[in-house]
């Protein structure tokens, strides 16, 4: 790896930990203006507890003020909407050109293994890849998946195998039992995908159990910008992810911080 790219991903995962806490806030690209991130202020209050802050290119310029010193993983897939009919055919929605003026740490591409649409998306990650390693920008290829499609670890290690091979740098994918199978057939790191807002007591022991499985952290949104207290919920995530606390400790976490 050149400088540049291991720079960014030192930004991405932080190298005292080798962990990272990703803010997934990116949902308005297919989804509109989703609960919690109307008017993106619940994300100003999160950004100091927040890694790295994943997001799409107009949310970022009309969101986030560029004197704000955070790692931005840039989306840059989409083309579908929630209410279309091809929800999972998305392509690339922006140029390298953009992506290196918005000075990114890394670029998330969506992939749909096993959908109808399937190769246009591998080869628009491919494509991708291509631009990251030119530039010198890592790529987090996200697993996303269907209805037609499962969630366990026979398809989600078969999903994120793929990713790795086709020259991913980081795998973002969903939890699932056996997940330490996901994570050892994986020869690049993953983060767990935090997915639809569930009680923040199972998000915290989803988290220490994707930890224990290996993966290098989360990139969660739902489940911290959709909670009762989200700054109390990524303190208590960041307690999981960097300090090593279980589930337990952190909703202790949590519950000291709710409010405050």
């Amino acid at each position: 790896m050149d400088w540049g790219m291991k720079n960014r991903l030192s930004r991405i995962i932080k190298p005292k930990t080798g962990h990272t806490v990703m803010l997934a806030v990116d949902h308005g690209y297919f989804m509109g203006p989703t609960t919690g991130l109307e008017n993106f202020e619940v994300v100003k209050s999160l950004l100091p507890y927040a890694d790295t802050l994943m997001l799409t290119r107009g949310a970022l310029r009309n969101y986030i003020k560029p004197e704000n010193d955070i790692p931005i993983v840039l989306r840059v897939s989409g083309g579908t909407s929630i209410i279309g009919k091809e929800l999972l055919r998305e392509g690339i929605i922006v140029s390298i050109e953009d992506a290196i003026k918005l000075n990114v740490s890394g670029l998330a591409f969506s992939i749909m293994v096993g959908s109808e649409f399937e190769r246009d998306t591998l080869l628009g990650l491919a494509k991708v890849i291509d631009w990251g390693e030119e530039y010198g920008i890592p790529v987090v290829a996200v697993t996303a998946v269907g209805k037609e499609m499962g969630r366990d670890a026979r398809y989600l290690s078969l999903a994120s195998r793929m990713a790795a091979e086709l020259g991913a740098h980081i795998v973002k994918t969903y939890y699932c039992e056996n997940f330490e199978k996901v994570v050892d057939t994986c020869p690049v790191p993953i983060v767990m995908a935090g997915g639809k807002k569930i009680p923040e007591k199972d998000a915290l022991e989803m988290t220490y159990k994707a930890i224990q499985s290996g993966a290098v952290g989360v990139d969660m949104g739902r489940n911290i910008f959709q909670s009762e207290d989200p700054v109390a919920m990524i303190q208590a995530v960041r307690a999981v992810v960097h300090e090593e606390a279980t589930a337990e400790e952190a909703f202790e976490v949590f519950e000291e911080k709710r409010g405050k």
